[in-house]
């Protein structure tokens, strides 16, 4: 009993000693890439003049931080010509506009100009339908035993509409992405929806109802499909590359990341009971 006791404990040491060997891990590297991100968002009853657009670039995987991009030029331009100037902040990389006109149907132009290149994209801001109401439910979910929110609004009859829809959870540090289109239920009233058996009582949810154009929601269709709805945010690095519309007019061959897009938002909270 002795000898196998021993026997025991030297396979045990051994096992254990083997378990503390270092596995170092080789990645590939590629050079960093400037991220756009351009989300020009106007709540419904604001004024819509104060926007920001971050520059950041891609970084190693085991980075605690975030590259920020100084420096740059940034502007937008309407179809009239007019220019919206975006001023950086403090060396932060975000680039900060106070008088942007928002106006639905209008087409935009983005220019970022940045270390020797000149990246483009054109966007129209498209708007969205209001909330009317929201409902909880809680037999939701495939097994009937989550909490559902459900946020109603009427889609409009006479126009192709393209949604995305933005859930942000108190109790949670990510948030949930889905998109959208109206080609089921053009002209009636629809919702969406978020069901989680992890919430209760007391949570917060925070809904936002965004109206996009088609090939944004091309875009974050293929997004949400890669990365799933549980995203974080829409720039969060996804597991393979997905192009934006934004282009790069010195070196086509050294594209940006990120999507210059423009939508009318509508936000609700609420709280679950």
């Amino acid at each position: 009993m002795k000898k196998l006791v021993l026997l025991i404990a030297f396979f045990t040491s051994i096992f254990f000693t083997s378990c503390e060997d270092v596995v170092d891990v080789d990645l590939d590297t590629a050079p960093p890439k400037l991220v756009i991100e351009a989300a020009i968002n106007w709540e419904k009853g604001s004024s819509g003049r104060q926007q920001i657009i971050r520059l950041t670039t891609t970084t190693g995987y085991f980075e605690d931080s975030v590259p920020t991009v100084s420096g740059a030029v940034v502007f937008v331009k309407n179809s009239q010509n007019q220019q919206f100037n975006f001023t950086e902040f403090n060396k932060s990389g975000n680039y900060i506009c106070n008088d942007f006109k928002p106006e639905i149907d209008e087409t935009y132009t983005l220019t970022v100009v940045s270390s020797g290149n000149t990246y483009t994209a054109s966007e129209t801001l498209k708007s969205v339908a209001p909330i009317t109401r929201m409902e909880q439910k809680n037999d939701g979910g495939f097994t009937g035993q989550d909490i559902e929110i459900r946020s109603y609004f009427t889609d409009p009859a006479d126009e192709d509409n393209y949604y995305l829809f933005k859930y942000v959870y108190s109790s949670q540090v990510t948030s949930n992405f889905y998109v959208s289109e109206d080609k089921f239920y053009q002209g009636n009233e629809i919702f969406s929806s978020t069901d989680d058996d992890d919430l209760k009582a007391g949570d917060e949810i925070e809904v936002t109802h965004l109206g996009i154009s088609k090939q944004y929601y091309n875009y974050m269709n293929i997004l949400v499909s890669i990365a799933g709805s549980n995203i974080g945010g829409p720039f969060q690095s996804p597991p393979a590359t997905v192009k934006g519309n934004i282009i790069n007019t010195t070196d086509k061959s050294n594209y940006p990341l990120g999507y210059f897009s423009l939508s009318e938002t509508v936000t609700k909270k609420y709280t679950i009971q």
